[in-house]
């Protein structure tokens, strides 16, 4: 893998592609200004970025569609190893350009998930009882077969893809004060701090039972660790991706952990008050802000990512 961080042109450019040629899969998602009071928080602004009404159900269908239009794909296909949400949006990806797709999914991804990789057309493997195991597995068959890797989140063209979610957030809305962000292996927080740099407090969230960038902080590099809980699925790599790791180190200071209670009671107050129907993994900005963990100054506008929606809808009962 590279260790560069990606920058600001080829996100540009990224985007550019998306607009001319694949408009109707790569959507311009909403972004939702509210009184901070309505969500009941002290500060101006409250910006949902509504991402989770994305191609495929999350925001993985940018760096997955940037991704395949990089590189040649040979008549294997593609294959990716992936919690869900990854392997949805490169077999969603796969579909739009007609060519064949492999998904290699852990023990711990959900039903919900598997079975929309199966209805977009992709050979499900499921393997291993968490990420890495899938991805090992992943690693074999690619060896294989010869397929286009395609990574959840630790290559350049995912971290661009990503990183024309924080353009679109600024063309939409400007830059804001702060932007919370959901971190597992790092593709999308990654992204997002190589558009904003400093612009923006970039602000890492991570479940305390899947803390990826927060152990990687304190050992001074990325290390594996375990992980388990509720948003295991979507957050449940074992290491901090390289790039994400650099993009971090460079533009990245608050690194913030959160209790699965906490999350679990964001996810269900987006959907009991705003009708908001999401995964963990996107509870995580406001479970931030509803817990003390991070606290707004009262003149802010803070944007939360809302980076998925591929769930159980009876899991919000």
């Amino acid at each position: 893998m590279v260790s560069s961080i990606v920058d600001r042109y080829q996100i540009e450019s990224c985007q550019r592609t998306f607009s001319k040629g694949y408009s109707h899969f790569i959507r311009q998602t909403p972004l939702w200004k509210l009184p901070g009071k309505a969500l009941g928080v002290d500060c101006a602004q409250v910006w949902l970025k509504l991402e989770h009404l994305q191609t495929g159900g999350s925001f993985k269908a940018r760096g997955m569609l940037n991704r395949l239009l990089s590189n040649p794909i040979p008549v294997s296909g593609v294959i990716v190893a992936s919690g869900g949400n990854a392997g949805i949006a490169t077999a969603a990806a796969a579909r739009e350009l007609g060519v064949p797709c492999e998904v290699f999914v852990p023990e711990v991804s959900s039903p919900a998930k598997r079975a929309r990789l199966a209805a977009l057309g992709a050979r499900v493997v499921v393997t291993g009882a968490a990420y890495f195991d899938a991805l090992q597995a992943c690693l074999a068959r690619q060896q294989e077969s010869g397929a286009l890797l395609t990574h959840a989140y630790d290559q350049s063209e995912v971290l661009i893809g990503a990183g024309t979610l924080a353009l679109e957030i600024e063309q939409q809305g400007g830059v804001p004060d702060a932007v919370l962000v959901s971190v597992g292996g790092g593709g999308l927080i990654g992204g997002v701090a190589s558009w904003f740099g400093q612009r923006s407090r970039v602000v890492a969230l991570e479940p305390e039972r899947a803390p990826t960038l927060h152990s990687a902080r304190a050992a001074g590099q990325p290390i594996d660790v375990a992980v388990s809980g509720i948003a295991a699925d979507s957050l449940g790599a074992q290491r901090i991706g390289t790039l994400a790791w650099a993009a971090t180190q460079a533009h990245v200071t608050d690194a913030l952990l959160l209790s699965d209670e906490s999350i679990r009671a964001a996810q269900l107050w987006l959907w009991k008050e705003l009708k908001l129907a999401v995964e963990p993994a996107a509870a995580l900005p406001l479970a931030a802000l509803h817990s003390g963990r991070y606290v707004p100054q009262g003149d802010e506008n803070v944007c939360l990512i809302l980076c998925g929606a591929n769930l159980d809808p009876a899991s919000l009962n």
